[in-house]
């Protein structure tokens, strides 16, 4: 109801902003996203005010009125204003309609009216309307039954389709990330008009359509995104690499999983345990090489050799194209790409300690990031299978590794390969950037424990806490003069007939043959 309504506008800023347009004789209304979100009880700071005549001087105005602590930055090529105050940021944009030209998406802006404002706006839940003016405060204005559409969790555009698209081809990029992000529907003829014009977004820049797909893979479930887009032929035209690991191929009976469907599930297992953007891009290159790296073997079957290595090298091209940050975040990525085929169980008998440190080294901060990627890839359809390895998981917490890490003698995937552990319920997960501490799991501790222990026995043998017969050294010694006696006598023999007579040049042989033994028991005794 409207009183109801009225209680999310109970702030004081709202008050003024009332008052301030009363006192200009203007209409203004709260619009877009804020008032989506009071339906959906999502919490938003982003408050946007339309303003019937100049949002620039209802700004101005209100920056006034609210006297030294207000803060007012105009935006004249923009016909925008913006107003910061204790925190809290309102923009304020006069009512406007706009028209497009084909090849671009900047509009043609005229003055215009509520009506004129909701026309133009993306799709009906984010056309919705809030009178701030006294005589109507609180009252909804809702010409396309957006209310509705969030009852119902349908994404739909105001108008025709084909226009809204067409006008601006960033919206077929919006219309399927706001789906994503709050797991609505789109509707029938919009996602039938966002096929049609699928082609236009070719003229968006790379930067807003990253941006785009960055709040993708930020959602909740963000495989739904990428699935829309595959079905609107979108994703086609803005990630080729992503599309090319779709399909399965089958030769004598043997078949390898669909790695694109693949790629998605891991993507949304990592997305329950961490919020790390660039961990879940991680997740969505890790297998980005398959393509190019599958092999038919008979014996072996299907195989994607070195996969992990070359999907590094392919990851600075694919951010360079997509306009994603070219520093650290993609070196990070890199790094989690290359070394997610790396072990994760650690046994005993198989895996030596040198090879634990060699990934404690090459992963270093990102440790736990690493197995949570890793943990993340288990995704055998093998119920039986999945289970084990959620069980030898648990086990591992509780009471230490049993299971053994067997090699990959054909390059298969980790998880059709490797007995792992699944992620467990509760991560604390690192920030990109802060340098923490990995906590190490409890096999690796172990290793490293037993590692420490072999060091200390050595120290004490060489420190004569055990049998230390140093006699040996001399000895040692002594076999290498001999072998330098033996060499001269040789040389100054005549003939070369001694220290042996008849065996010629052999001799010299027997006395190089001392010098080394003499030097490398020495050596290898110290």
């Amino acid at each position: 109801t409207q009183e109801e309504l009225k209680q999310h506008f109970s702030e004081p800023i709202f008050g003024q902003i009332s008052e301030t347009a009363d006192a200009l004789g203007l209409e203004c209304y709260v619009v877009g996203g804020y008032v989506r979100d009071i339906f959906l009880q999502r919490p938003s700071k982003d408050i946007d005010v339309v303003v019937v005549g100049s949002g620039i001087a209802m700004a101005e105005a209100l920056g006034k009125r609210l006297g030294r602590g207000a803060h007012v930055s105009v935006f004249k090529n923009f016909g925008t204003a913006q107003v910061k105050c204790h925190g809290t940021e309102v923009e304020f944009v006069g009512a406007r309609k706009e028209s497009y030209q084909r090849d671009s998406r900047k509009p043609i802006v005229e003055d215009g009216t509520l009506e004129d404002d909701q026309n133009r706006r993306d799709f009906t839940i984010n056309a919705l309307a809030v009178c701030l003016n006294k005589g109507r405060f609180g009252e909804l204005v809702d010409p396309f039954g957006g209310m509705n559409d969030l009852k119902e969790k349908i994404i739909r555009t105001p108008l025709d389709p084909d226009i809204t698209f067409s006008d601006d081809p960033l919206r077929m990029m919006r219309c399927i990330r706001f789906a994503t992000q709050l797991n609505f529907y789109i509707d029938d003829d919009t996602f039938e008009s966002l096929c049609r014009n699928r082609e236009r977004i070719e003229i968006i820049s790379r930067e807003r359509i990253a941006d785009e797909l960055n709040k993708i893979m930020l959602s909740p479930i963000p495989s739904k995104g990428f699935i829309d887009l595959d079905r609107s032929g979108l994703l086609e035209l803005i990630f080729p690499e992503l599309v090319a690991l779709q399909g399965v191929e089958t030769r004598n009976g043997r078949a390898h999983k669909d790695n694109f469907y693949h790629t998605l599930e891991v993507l949304d297992n990592i997305s329950r345990v961490t919020d790390n953007l660039w961990l879940r891009w991680s997740a969505l290159l890790h297998d980005i090489a398959k393509p190019v790296t599958k092999r038919w073997e008979p014996k072996a079957g299907w195989t994607f050799h070195n996969h992990n290595f070359i999907g590094e090298k392919m990851i600075p091209n694919i951010f360079r194209k997509m306009k994603l940050p070219m520093n650290e975040k993609m070196k990070y990525v890199q790094k989690m790409v290359s070394l997610h085929m790396r072990p994760i169980v650690i046994a005993d008998d198989v895996v030596t300690d040198s090879a634990v440190r060699r990934l404690l080294f090459e992963a270093g901060d990102d440790i736990d990031d690493l197995m949570t990627l890793c943990e993340a890839d288990i995704t055998s359809k093998n119920m039986e299978r999945k289970q084990r390895f959620l069980n030898n998981f648990q086990l591992e917490k509780r009471e230490g590794p049993s299971v053994p890490l067997k090699p990959d003698p054909v390059g298969r995937h980790q998880e059709d390969v490797f007995e792992k552990r699944d992620a467990p319920a509760e991560h604390d997960h690192q920030q990109l950037g802060q340098r923490v501490e990995p906590t190490l799991p409890p096999q690796m501790q172990r290793m490293m424990n037993r590692q420490a222990e072999n060091t200390k026995r050595v120290e004490e043998t060489i420190k004569g806490t055990k049998s230390n017969p140093r006699w040996f050294v001399p000895l040692f010694c002594a076999l290498m003069i001999i072998g330098l006696i033996w060499c001269v006598v040789y040389y100054l023999s005549p003939s070369g007939s001694w220290p042996i007579p008849n065996i010629g040049a052999w001799n010299l042989g027997i006395g190089f043959a001392l010098i080394m033994i003499g030097f490398l028991m020495t050596m290898g005794w110290r």
